[in-house]
Parts: C-alpha cells; structure tokens; sequence
C-alpha cells in the first residue's frame, strides 16, 4: 500500500539524487583562460588527482563537479573550467573563499602560469549557450 509518507519520502530522495531541489537551482559556470605554454606540465603536475591542492575548499564552499580541460588552439593552450554552484549566496561564498590562506597561496602559484583573455584579469565566465539536463 502507498501512503503519503512513502510518496513524500520518494520525492525527496528523487531530489536529493539530482543534486538540489527546485528552491536552490544549480548556478552552472564554464570559464576559459589561456595558460602559459611553459607552464603546462607543472599546471599538470598541481590540477592531478593525486594532489588535495584546494579541493576541500572547492567543496566547502558549494562548488561540485569542478573540472578543468586543456586545449591546444593555433599553438597556444587553452583552459576551460566548469563548475556547479549548489549554495545559497554565490557572492558571500566566493569572497569568503577568497579570503581562505590556503587559496590564496594556491592562486599564488597558478595565476602567473595562466594569460588572461584580451581585457580580463583572470578567468573570463562565459556564457551558457546550451543545457541538457
């Protein structure tokens, strides 16, 4: 027999499978930069998954599924990063990371190794075109 306490409870678990509920909806975020070519196998070296680097930060503050992708256009690398914000307040969160010791000595070492677009000063957040959930 189906009650109601066992709909809700399949709801909820439906939800919390797909990573959220429809009162916090996932800020998704694809970047891209230019990383300096004598510094890839070093940027390798650091973004390896053997390496905690700040990854528990990453997570502490409610970016998931944080990825980077290198690519190689005209001679010159390229770096697209991706990630899902699953918190409450994206503007708090990212100046509280900022504040983090441990990332701030991170962005230490990896800043000099990227070359920003034309007009920007870091990562430039683009724009979403297209979604499949």
């Amino acid at each position: 027999m189906i009650t109601k306490l066992g709909i809700l409870f399949a709801l909820t678990a439906g939800l919390l499978a797909a990573g959220g509920c429809a009162s916090m909806p996932v800020k998704r975020v694809g970047m891209v930069t230019q990383l300096k070519p004598e510094a890839l196998e070093e940027y390798q070296r650091l973004h390896a998954d053997s390496n905690a680097g700040v990854r528990d930060l990453l997570t502490k503050y409610h970016m998931r599924n944080f990825s980077i992708f290198l690519q190689q256009i005209d001679g010159k690398w390229y770096e697209f990063g991706y990630y899902e914000y699953v918190g409450r307040d994206f503007d708090a969160d990212m100046a509280q990371l900022a504040k983090e010791p441990r990332n701030i000595e991170w962005l230490k070492v990896c800043d000099p190794m990227q070359q920003p677009l034309p007009g920007a000063k870091g990562w430039t957040e683009m724009k979403r075109a297209y979604f499949n959930p």
